[in-house]
């Protein structure tokens, strides 16, 4: 949920009117973004996936479509994971470069790329954490029937 919500937080707030940014917008909120949450997500995010895997791995019913729901929710979230390091962290990093005077003359191209594979990055979250979610809900739901028969 915390991975989710930092992600869907952004995209809310930030990536659905991006577009209408200046360069010195665009570099300002992105390195003051970036300064705000690298560290804590650093934490977060590894801890998220290994709790996860924790979960799947205590699973009851291994051969159930609530564990195979937790196994895809599971692939997304490494999807993120892979988007976020692979190519949201460089473009992060190359922001960070930036000054009024040395933005790059293609910054509109790169502001779409970054706005493009956020969006893909909290969908595909929202898609893990809704999954997760039905199967944590799922492996619940049938416990309680099995101690109420």
């Amino acid at each position: 949920m915390l991975i989710t919500s930092v992600f869907w937080g952004t995209w809310f707030t930030l990536t659905r009117s991006i577009e209408g940014f200046s360069a010195e917008e665009f570099m300002h909120i992105g390195k003051v973004i970036i300064a705000n949450i690298a560290v804590p997500m650093s934490i977060i995010m590894p801890v998220g996936i290994l709790l996860m895997l924790l979960s799947l791995w205590f699973y009851d019913n291994k051969r159930s479509a609530g564990f195979y729901t937790g196994v895809l929710s599971f692939a997304l979230i490494i999807i993120v994971l892979l988007l976020t390091l692979l190519v949201l962290v460089p473009i992060d990093n190359y922001i960070k470069q930036w000054s009024t005077a040395t933005v790059p003359q293609n910054w509109e191209d790169i502001r779409r790329k970054w706005n493009t594979f956020h969006a893909l990055r909290t969908f595909a979250s929202l898609a893990s954490f809704a999954l997760f979610s039905w199967s944590v809900l799922a492996g619940n739901y049938k416990r309680r029937n099995v101690v109420q028969l």
